[in-house]
């Protein structure tokens, strides 16, 4: 009859192009990247054809965080591509300073945190391998939907290749909004909607059709390769993604394409909450 409520629908989301309900996908994606974990790096270098190398080292320039008195935030930092790039350059930054060795300035390390431990595992050992302690980078484990950090506490946040393999993107933009300070920057590079459309297909025929056949070959894991290039098709295109930004409250949202829109490096601001509209002068009355 009409008084019967209807029982609560389940929320769909996307896994690749299986439509699966929300609260597996997190499961889901987690036993992807445990099975790729140790593979990652030679998965992106097919999906990108070799140039993550270089998208990741234009990206990290463009941060300039060769200060070591900011707190930097790496979110699903996986094998720490990004985090261990950003200690280099403040390495580099400190040799080549005139102001001689600034031991004394308060030295933050680069926070890179992962939800899947596997992954982790992998950047920990990487870190070891290049001789990094403590001061240099800090790991933990946490969910981009619920980082477990004071607001207003960090002054970059950065996601390099993780959003798309978040539950609820839009819940991740808010919670990157709510850590970063009044001022402070975000920045994600993710793959993106190749904006020519000659070669996005070929683009497509090659992520489709090579991609997951090299996955078989290189890692004999065809369906976790297929389920990452069909991540890269679902995810927002540029401009709809620059508007959730936006809808999650930050400012001056840019975009830029590397390679062609192959990848995309996305940024904005934090600004400060407008002053109540009683504290405002009328322009000129600066006496």
């Amino acid at each position: 009859g009409m008084g019967e409520s209807e029982p609560e629908k389940p929320r769909i989301t996307h896994f690749g192009f299986q439509n699966v309900r929300e609260e597996f996908k997190g499961t889901m994606v987690g036993n992807v990247f445990s099975s790729v974990a140790s593979s990652y790096d030679v998965m992106n270098d097919l999906m990108s054809v070799g140039t993550h190398r270089l998208w990741k080292d234009a990206f990290v320039r463009s941060i300039g965080t060769d200060s070591r008195a900011l707190n930097v935030l790496d979110v699903a930092a996986g094998t720490g591509d990004i985090g261990f790039r950003i200690v280099d350059e403040r390495r580099r930054a400190r040799h080549t300073s005139n102001r001689g060795d600034d031991e004394t300035s308060a030295a933050m390390p680069v926070m890179m945190c992962d939800v899947n431990e596997d992954m982790l595992n992998v950047g920990r050992e990487r870190a070891k391998k290049l001789g990094l302690t403590s001061s240099d980078v800090a790991f933990f484990q946490a969910d981009a939907e619920s980082l477990p950090l004071e607001d207003n506490s960090v002054d970059v946040y950065c996601i390099s290749f993780g959003m798309r393999n978040v539950t609820r993107p839009r819940v991740a933009l808010a919670e990157a909004n709510r850590v970063l300070r009044h001022g402070g920057r975000f920045l994600m590079l993710e793959f993106g909607k190749v904006e020519n459309e000659m070669l996005s297909s070929i683009y497509d025929a090659y992520s489709f059709n090579v991609v997951p056949a090299l996955g078989a070959t290189v890692a004999s894991d065809r369906a976790s390769y297929e389920y990452l290039v069909e991540s890269i098709r679902r995810f927002p295109q540029q401009r709809q993604f620059c508007a959730m930004m936006r809808d999650e409250g930050f400012s001056h949202v840019a975009y830029t394409n590397y390679t062609f829109g192959v990848a995309v490096q996305y940024e904005g601001f934090k600004l400060a909450p407008e002053p109540n509209s009683s504290s405002l002068r009328p322009a000129g009355d600066d006496a």
